[in-house]
């Protein structure tokens, strides 16, 4: 059976999202995207959202659904690729807009600043959770503000990447940390 994660609030409440199996793709569990978009609530209406990793696209969609005015997710493994534009063409919605690559090379191709950022690579790499926040930082994507979501393995470095970088939330559950951080252009 192909296993699915579900949309928990807003305009696309309860639609099941197919989810592939792929390398290194594992869905931010229902209880931990609640607990994360319950301290992202104010932060998600009208906001421009980049999902780096998107795999499933769970987080990014679940933002779309709670109000967000756009959502750019980069995704490189190629059969979840094909699963999000099956659920782009089916959502029908305008305001998602799928990238094809490695996060760290279509930075350049980015042309917006971000309110929310989602940071979850495979396996939590913490090299590639820094990269990808030095390049987001030099291509000047992030908004002042920003919020920026972290998950890493339970136990692993829970330092912020970068020096404007400050947490708002971090929390365990099971075998995963996760967080947000709030960017800010002086440290």
């Amino acid at each position: 059976m192909k296993s699915e994660v579900r949309i928990i609030a807003g305009q696309w409440r309860g639609r099941k999202l197919p989810v592939v199996d792929a390398a290194g793709l594992r869905p931010t569990p229902d209880r931990i995207r609640e607990t994360l978009f319950n301290w992202l609530a104010a932060d998600c209406h009208d906001a421009v959202v980049l999902d780096c990793f998107a795999g499933s696209g769970a987080l990014g969609l679940e933002a779309l659904s709670r109000g967000a005015r756009r959502l750019v997710a980069i995704e490189r493994d190629r059969q979840a690729l094909r699963n999000l534009e099956a659920l782009r063409h089916r959502l029908g919605d305008a305001r998602f807009e799928l990238l094809a690559g490695d996060a760290l090379q279509r930075v350049d191709d980015l042309d917006t600043v971000f309110d929310i950022v989602f940071v979850d690579p495979p396996y939590a790499d913490d090299v590639l959770r820094m990269a990808i926040v030095e390049r987001l930082e030099a291509a000047n994507c992030l908004r002042n503000g920003c919020r920026i979501y972290f998950e890493w393995p339970h136990g692993s470095d829970a330092e912020p990447v970068s020096p404007r970088l400050h947490w708002l939330k971090r929390k365990s559950a099971g075998q995963v940390d996760y967080g947000v951080a709030e960017w800010r252009r002086t440290g």
